[in-house]
């Protein structure tokens, strides 16, 4: 029970750990542009290979169907929403966007974490350990986002401090928000875990087509294309392995 909320603090940490290296390095856009490219290919094996095949496999096609459109459907709108109060610079690294806001970048990252870690919790019911392929996705998609988020952070006046207060919360989020997918859902039934399953697949999906993928090819060039191959098949090892 306790390993749900161990692991969702441990993916979730990785948001805190990109923010200090943001805060303490001066790190070159085309790094970050590379972390990301990886963890996009490593987001998208995870949703393919653990999520979708998982949801399939427990809860039937339908079920699977209905959950990852309604992921991706659900995510797209807030979304649209988050980015209308300024949260779309989230997973920015560049400075300087007039429509940015500290607390709307804060509030896009805790979307994009809480789910994530839920689905660790659920990935724990399922299989009785944890997914090393769904937690090494999480934690490298998280570092570039705590890196290239602080920017917008500081850009509205907020210190160190505050910033590494504000991640901190997300850590301790992601850890309740696992805990909480295991505990809620231990009883029930196949079909609604695949279907939970399903659609966190389709809001991982929507989230590296409409952020990761752009930001990492903006700031890395054509070379992350390589990159996202990359975390692709270290997707497929891992999941093997797993």
């Amino acid at each position: 029970m306790w390993q749900a909320a161990l692991w969702g603090g441990i993916a979730g940490s990785a948001v805190l750990l990109g923010a200090i290296a943001g805060i303490l390095f001066n790190i070159r856009r085309n790094i970050i542009g590379a972390i990301m490219a990886f963890g996009t290919g490593v987001l998208i094996g995870a949703a393919s290979f653990e999520l979708l095949a998982d949801s399939v496999n427990e809860g039937g096609l339908a079920a699977t169907v209905a959950g990852f459109l309604a992921g991706a459907l659900i995510f797209t709108v807030v979304d649209i929403l988050l980015s209308r109060k300024g949260g779309k610079e989230r997973k920015r690294s560049r400075e300087g966007s007039r429509n940015s806001t500290g607390l709307a970048i804060f509030f896009g990252t805790v979307f994009d974490a809480i789910p994530e870690s839920v689905i660790l919790g659920v990935s724990l019911l399922e299989s009785k350990s944890v997914s090393w392929l769904l937690v090494a996705a999480i934690f490298i998609s998280n570092i570039p986002e705590g890196m290239s988020s602080s920017v917008g952070l500081k850009k509205d006046g907020y210190s160190n401090r505050k910033i590494l207060i504000l991640w901190l919360v997300v850590l301790a989020l992601s850890a309740v928000s696992s805990f909480a997918g295991y505990i809620l859902l231990a009883d029930a039934s196949p079909v609604l875990i695949g279907g939970i399953g399903a659609f966190a697949a389709g809001g991982v999906v929507s989230m590296v087509s409409s952020t990761m993928m752009p930001e990492a090819y903006e700031e890395g060039g054509p070379i992350v294309g390589l990159i996202a191959a990359s975390g692709l098949l270290c997707s497929l090892v891992l999941s093997h392995l797993s």
